[in-house]
């Protein structure tokens, strides 16, 4: 109804109300008076005016509400219960994730039979950072195949692991051709910098470790990989760069289907700790390897065994210690394919 006709029904309500009123009172008056001098009068007409008076203002009132909210009186229920229902439909659903921007990756050098090459992702502060990736010889033969991933840590600043470690390649090359493991692309992604440790960093704060979601999402756009999750990634990591890998599998089993740290050096309460903060239900698998000679990185190693066990954390943790050769770099060799055996036991076939 146009607010003008409630305001005019509203004063013809007024202008009612106020005459019935009056009237009841002259009545009621009258009615006194004829009481004080015995005489014979009504009760009736006062009633009936003063039942319509009451009757008036109780659409003044309604008249009144009706103007101020601009609604017709029989619709403010109506509203209301429209309002309500709107309230309980649904949320309309998010809109979809923008997709991943194609990192264009270009062609470094052919190590230990592969391909390698080298690429820039956004880094969690938005800053580009180097990531290379390493295609084993099979991932030209196979053209069908998707194949699983190593993510491989470096513990120095603003470098990636190969630069550290140029043999890694050929370890996980060998432990194909021996056929200890299947074949998988590594991907190396640069160290966080502003600390001399990347990874004391890591194994404080593990959100710090490298190979975040962009990472993933860039390295599945652009090469044939199986899905980032536990049945498909794992991450490694040697020297310096082992308490990276050995971090990020405890914190992360929802991501890494295992991990494998060799020749590293540990801090087994620090490591504990970032393992509490796991996903629930999801139980991580680590190896931790080191030479037979190697007696402190072994010594080391067992004393994450046993934090992880006193903290009751929810890890399978293996130690390896059978590893001997006539020289260090023969054992880090070696040491790399029984990590790359490891995790191809660990991960399900495809």
């Amino acid at each position: 109804m146009p607010r003008s006709l409630l305001v005019l029904l509203l004063l013809v309500a007024v202008v009612a109300g106020s005459w019935l009123a009056r009237s009841a009172m002259s009545r009621w008056r009258d009615l006194r008076a004829a009481q004080t001098y015995e005489l014979a009068a009504e009760a009736r007409p006062v009633l009936v005016r003063a039942g319509a008076a009451v009757l008036c203002l109780m659409c003044v009132s309604a008249l009144g509400v009706a103007v101020l909210a601009g609604l017709r009186p029989g619709r403010v229920a109506v509203r209301q219960a429209v309002a309500a229902v709107g309230t309980e439909r649904p949320a309309a659903p998010a809109p979809p994730a923008p997709a991943p921007v194609e990192v264009l990756f270009s062609n470094v050098s052919r190590p230990a039979g592969g391909e390698l090459l080298q690429g820039e992702v956004p880094g969690p502060d938005g800053r580009p950072r180097a990531v290379r990736v390493w295609l084993p010889a099979e991932y030209r033969q196979e053209p069908a195949a998707r194949f699983p991933v190593v993510v491989v840590h470096s513990g120095t600043a603003g470098r990636t692991a190969d630069q550290d470690l140029p043999d890694v390649f050929d370890g996980a090359a060998s432990a194909v051709e021996l056929g200890r493991a299947r074949p998988f692309v590594l991907v190396a992604p640069e160290a966080p910098s502003g600390t001399g440790h990347p990874c004391d960093l890591v194994t404080a704060v593990p959100q710090a470790v490298a190979d975040d979601q962009a990472l993933r999402a860039a390295v599945g756009a652009v090469f044939r990989t199986r899905p980032a999750g536990p049945d498909g990634w794992a991450v490694l990591g040697v020297d310096d760069g082992a308490p990276c890998a050995a971090a990020a599998g405890l914190t992360r089993p929802d991501l890494y289907g295992a991990a494998a740290a060799v020749s590293g050096r540990y801090d087994g309460r620090a490591l504990a700790a970032a393992a509490g903060e796991a996903p629930a239900g999801t139980a991580a698998r680590l190896l931790l390897a080191a030479a037979k000679r190697d007696t402190d990185g072994l010594a080391s190693a067992r004393e994450v065994q046993a934090a992880l066990r006193d903290a009751g954390a929810r890890a399978e943790v293996r130690i390896s210690d059978l590893v001997q050769d006539y020289s260090a770099d023969r054992e880090q060799l070696r040491l790399v394919r029984v990590a790359m055996q490891y995790l191809t036991e660990q991960l399900p076939k495809p």
